[in-house]
């Protein structure tokens, strides 16, 4: 089994990686895109590389530039993995997500801190024996870029919550209306399909992960608000194509607030790990 250790960064990388969520597919202009293979298969396809405010980033669309790809059968391992041999450390995961509370309306913005697992059978570890390890998922989400990103959207205003619990279902389908009153009751404020295990194979490649989740729906709908229908993939790409020019401002704002050495403990997350 091929043990975790990707190869030395190649010509072209860059230090910090952003994963395209859905409506999300392109950012950084006219690059010429790396196409890259992993030991995990291939990556969602070619990753772009440009610098941003005197920072190399890389753009990887996690559905692919067309999306093609559903979210139960997105190559994170491979994904991931392309971007750390790139010489990324740290990673952004952009995503749009469901509102599971009615204070959380589309448009917001959400910066995760926990997530719950509800998916099967996604590939997620890159220890799957002979050699072990346990990862800390306690803290998933990087707190260092988590202050930086909840800084940022503050400056210019936006409607934000700096913390919030997004559970993470299989798809490619919706929530029944029993699933999404079930998980709102349960005190958990969103829903997305793309979060596990992006983040916590991030973890295990010991880079920094940091969820902006944009709020598009209200999942199955509201309690009590019957004129509030359930999400259909429309409803999604409509509010995305409002509120992508701010989700790419944020963006451009933030990787230059990103520090060089880092003052969270991510990138020794293998430290006591490992049986």
């Amino acid at each position: 089994m091929h043990r975790p250790h990707p190869d030395p960064p190649e010509a072209g990388s860059a230090d910090i990686g952003v994963f395209g969520g859905s409506g999300f597919y392109e950012w950084l202009g006219s690059t010429q895109p790396i196409t890259m293979d992993t030991p995990y298969g291939e990556p969602s396809g070619a990753i772009a590389i440009a610098e941003v405010a005197g920072r190399r980033v890389a753009f990887l669309p996690r559905h692919g530039p067309r999306h093609t790809i559903p979210p139960h059968l997105v190559n994170y391992r491979a994904n991931v993995w392309a971007m750390h041999e790139l010489g990324v450390r740290r990673i952004i995961g952009p995503s749009a997500v469901g509102s599971l509370q009615p204070q959380l309306h589309p448009g917001d913005l959400v910066i995760a801190d926990q997530f719950i697992d509800r998916t099967a059978g996604r590939a997620d570890t890159y220890y799957p024996g002979p050699e072990v390890v346990h990862v800390s998922a306690a803290d998933p989400y990087c707190p260092e870029l988590r202050r930086l990103a909840a800084r940022c959207a503050g400056d210019r205003s936006l409607r934000f919550q700096a913390t919030g619990t997004v559970v993470v279902v299989q798809g490619p389908r919706f929530s029944t209306r029993a699933e999404s009153r079930w998980y709102g009751r349960m005190g958990w404020d969103l829903i997305g399909m793309t979060q596990y295990p992006e983040v916590i194979l991030a973890r295990e490649l010991e880079m920094c992960y940091l969820n902006l989740s944009l709020v598009t729906d209200y999942d199955a709908g509201l309690e009590g608000s019957p004129d509030i229908g359930a999400v259909q993939a429309h409803d999604v790409l409509r509010v995305l194509g409002e509120n992508i020019a701010r989700l790419r401002n944020v963006l451009t704002a933030l990787v230059p607030m990103i520090p060089a050495a880092p003052t969270c403990t991510c990138q020794r997350a293998l430290e006591g790990a490992r049986v």
